[in-house]
């Protein structure tokens, strides 16, 4: 899809300076218990399945509308792993814009749909073990990735 709307209303007044946007990515796994990255157009890092929250939407709508955009696969987030802020979480896109996420990361499980690359969103979609992880343009902390979890919601003090 892009940028919405409202984000490019606020880009056109502000340019390219940085701006604290809200934000989902997913922990979406496949039946070996991989993880889905993707790697959008003209790119050499990967990234989780992720994107903005939109206006009037809720966290875990944002999640299924990003997963159905980026995948063409239905996802259901099933939990919160964490809530990750601050510096760690800027990013500059190329087309200049600078962000700060507040990301919160689902884990989610696959419903329905069938995987598939090179769309317009993404040129590549893969699965990695989390033991081998590939380079990633955000950064996130590792234990995000581990199947072993504890219940509660895992935070940067």
């Amino acid at each position: 899809m892009g940028m919405s709307d409202y984000y490019k209303n606020l880009r056109e007044k502000i340019g390219n300076e940085l701006i604290f946007m809200p934000g989902v990515a997913g922990i979406i796994r496949n039946e070996q218990g991989e993880i889905l990255f993707g790697r959008k157009h003209n790119e050499s890092t990967w990234g989780l399945i992720a994107g903005a929250i939109e206006l009037g939407e809720t966290p875990a709508q944002a999640m299924v509308r990003e997963a159905l955009e980026e995948t063409d696969l239905v996802v259901e987030p099933v939990r919160i792993i964490g809530v990750y802020g601050g510096e760690d979480q800027r990013f500059v896109y190329a087309n200049g814009h600078q962000v700060e996420y507040i990301a919160i990361i689902f884990e989610c499980t696959i419903k329905s749909g069938q995987l598939t690359p090179d769309n317009e969103e993404m040129k590549e979609l893969q699965f990695f073990p989390a033991h081998q992880l590939p380079p990633m343009a955000n950064q996130y902390p590792d234990y995000m990735f581990s199947s072993n979890q504890e219940e509660r919601a895992h935070f940067e003090r």
